[in-house]
């Protein structure tokens, strides 16, 4: 992994990695709601990049070493974070991206495909929906144990606690939950982070479509991956998102809940590596 850089947008200043030959394809990856860029684990990163990708990673407002939000208020929304993806990919002096929101980020994922089609190369929508009202919603184990109390920002031994049991949640009935693997990456997470309890504000942002359409207007190539077990957004919302956008392509992966365990990156790498080939992408 190359070192960590700040790169100042606007009034933010948001911290990016990038691991891989600048020369090769870019992949951008975009976590979801709460969760910094080492939620992409850097062994998952260098795989990518033994694939011969240029791999970019980042932490979103309110999320490890980026701006946090003044008097914890978020003043952005969804469309500010894809113009905060399209800042980093300029700044790194790239033209074109194959983008994979997961989970919230596959919002901002759809404005990027949309609104912003010359800079997509391919788009990937990873654990995340549609958000049609007809879908099934999270089970009620879930949402029952991510109702969690607020903690002290400044107790950080109670906020490593928090997001294991939280990530155990995001699992739900899957097996593939290893919680020593977990809660090393946690305490690293809470390490690094300005304010472990800023990631919060992202359930509290306004969250606008694209301005030029919607799921059945993406013209990139698209993958969708989806946990075969997904607690909150059930195998449906996988199904749902593959035929609304045309020609798309879907991945269920076994035994998989919300999360991305270590034991499905094999099957996570092939076929982002596949989906991102110059043959299949161009």
């Amino acid at each position: 992994m190359n070192p960590e850089s700040m790169v100042p947008l606007g009034d933010v200043e948001l911290c990016v990695q990038t691991v891989g030959h600048p020369g090769h394809p870019a992949i951008l990856l975009i976590h979801g709601a709460s969760a910094s860029m080492i939620g992409w684990e850097d062994d998952l990163c260098e795989r990518l990049a033994a694939g011969g990708r240029f791999v970019i990673r980042y932490d979103q407002r309110d999320t490890g070493r980026s701006t946090i939000s003044r008097g914890g208020r978020p003043d952005y929304d969804m469309t500010d974070l894809a113009n905060d993806a399209i800042g980093i990919l300029d700044a790194l002096g790239i033209d074109k991206a194959h983008v994979v929101g997961r989970s919230m980020s596959g919002g901002t994922a759809l404005i990027l495909a949309v609104d912003h089609p010359e800079r997509v190369a391919s788009v990937t929508f990873m654990s995340t929906t549609t958000g049609d009202d007809d879908l099934p919603g999270p089970t009620p184990e879930f949402t029952k144990t991510v109702q969690a109390p607020p903690i002290d920002a400044g107790d950080r031994d109670s906020w490593v606690e928090y997001v294991v049991e939280a990530i155990r949640a995001y699992n739900g009935e899957s097996t593939l939950f290893d919680e020593a693997h977990v809660r090393r990456y946690v305490e690293m997470d809470v390490a690094r982070s300005k304010d472990p309890s800023a990631g919060a504000n992202h359930f509290a942002i306004d969250t606008p479509g694209p301005i030029n359409g919607g799921f059945g207007d993406v013209i990139a190539p698209a993958l969708v991956i989806h946990g075969e077990l997904d607690p909150v957004f059930p195998l449906p919302h996988a199904f749902a998102l593959r035929n609304a956008i045309p020609g798309a392509r879907l991945v269920v992966l076994e035994g998989a809940g919300h999360e991305l365990p270590p034991a499905r990156w094999d099957e996570f790498t092939a076929a982002l590596l596949e989906h991102t080939a110059p043959s299949i992408a161009s």
